[in-house]
């Protein structure tokens, strides 16, 4: 199998790396492959498409008209410009 060597990496970047690895349990070799593989072959592990991100975020629970972002009734207001 072909191997890749990557040089002059910034130090921030290594640093991402290795937590990244040690979150996942794997060598920062590993986490390299898997970040190539999902952005050049597009192999997203258990992640969700945004659409269904987008449709798990909870209902309001309060009245339809009282919603989380509903205006109060007493705009608009006069400004002094």
């Amino acid at each position: 199998m072909p191997q890749l060597i990557v040089r002059n990496i910034e130090d921030a970047v290594v640093r991402q790396l290795r937590t990244l690895a040690a979150t996942h349990g794997v060598s920062m070799e590993e986490e390299h492959r898997r970040l190539l593989r999902s952005v050049l072959l597009g192999e997203r592990e258990n992640r969700k498409s945004f659409s269904k991100m987008l449709l798990s975020i909870p209902k309001s629970t309060v009245g339809e008209s009282e919603g989380l972002f509903a205006r109060q009734g007493d705009l608009p207001r006069e400004i002094d410009l």
